[in-house]
């Protein structure tokens, strides 16, 4: 994991969404995970623009929770629509 992300952080994080912080395995909590990095990453490339690594583990982790968006539209379609609303994904 990067610098930016602390356990204190992460364990914040699966706290918030995933219900309890040591259920890491949560559709929820990965999710509200990725899209912390993805705001990390972005606001790095903002700065560091020809940084084609972080460019393509930033497009990593956007497929990455695509997916288990669609898993979880599938899944649990209430659950869905409270994450994305929480995490203000969809404008």
């Amino acid at each position: 994991m990067a610098i930016y992300l602390t356990k204190e952080k992460q364990a914040e994080i699966f706290k918030e969404y995933g219900g309890i912080e040591t259920n890491t395995g949560s559709t929820e909590g990965q999710i509200a995970l990725f899209t912390y990095r993805i705001q990390q990453l972005s606001e790095h490339l903002k700065t560091n623009r020809k940084d084609h690594s972080c460019r393509r583990s930033l497009l990593a982790l956007v497929g990455k929770r695509k997916q288990l968006l669609s898993y979880l539209a599938k899944k649990d379609l209430q659950k869905y629509r409270e994450l994305i609303e929480k995490l203000g994904l969809r404008k």
